[in-house]
């Protein structure tokens, strides 16, 4: 019986050895946070990385997505309301996609080039009104004019979802065939818009 208590109290860990054992258990504990932290570090570095309007399109040289979004409620042009839009518009003649929403404010900011890019008669500039109240949307055109010859709105984001958006706004250039050319993440500026005229040239061949 004595050897047995004696074989049982060597197998025992000693005071000494508790606390590296505890230090041992939180080290096991904190490995998945320390994991979790630099696979967050690396997708926030990957995300903000470069430039945003060179992000590549999976759909680019690829039949725009099938979609029929209703008309902004309540938008007239010219004393004649401006329509909805659809796949079935996008071919025919080059046209530029544009997903705005009132409440974006780099929306705001790029207006000007839509607006210049709606004067050039080879093109036909449309518009997806993203997440947007119908009010608020015609307000914004109100103030700043309507460079689209067909607005359709996409209340749930299920359109844009499908066009690959990531965020508003979003420019696309579609050829007369109904094939997406290029795409631009961002706000159209000076500085992006050779760049997009040289795509819509390219579009048009």
């Amino acid at each position: 019986m004595a050897q047995r208590n004696d074989i049982l109290a060597g197998s025992a860990s000693s005071p000494a050895e508790a606390p590296a054992r505890a230090s041992r258990m939180r080290i096991l504990y904190l490995v998945p946070l320390f994991v979790f932290a630099a696979l967050a570090l690396l997708f926030l570095v990957r995300l903000y990385a470069g430039d945003p309007s060179q992000v590549p399109s999976a759909l680019i040289g690829r039949p725009v997505p099938a979609f029929t979004l209703e008309p902004l409620p309540g938008l007239s042009q010219a004393g004649q309301p401006v329509p909805g839009l659809s796949d079935a518009d996008l071919k025919g003649r080059v046209t530029v996609v544009n997903v705005w929403a009132s409440w974006c404010v780099p929306c705001r900011q790029e207006h000007p080039a839509l607006a210049e890019l709606a004067k050039n008669p080879a093109v036909r500039v449309v518009g997806i009104n993203y997440k947007d109240n119908p009010e608020n949307a015609r307000r914004f055109l109100g103030s700043l004019g309507n460079p689209f010859a067909a607005i359709g709105i996409d209340p749930n984001g299920r359109a844009a979802i499908d066009w690959g958006v990531y965020g508003v706004p979003e420019t696309f250039i579609v050829g007369p065939d109904g094939t997406i050319r290029y795409k631009h993440v961002g706000p159209l500026t000076p500085e992006t818009l050779p760049a997009f005229r040289e795509a819509l040239r390219a579009a048009g061949r």
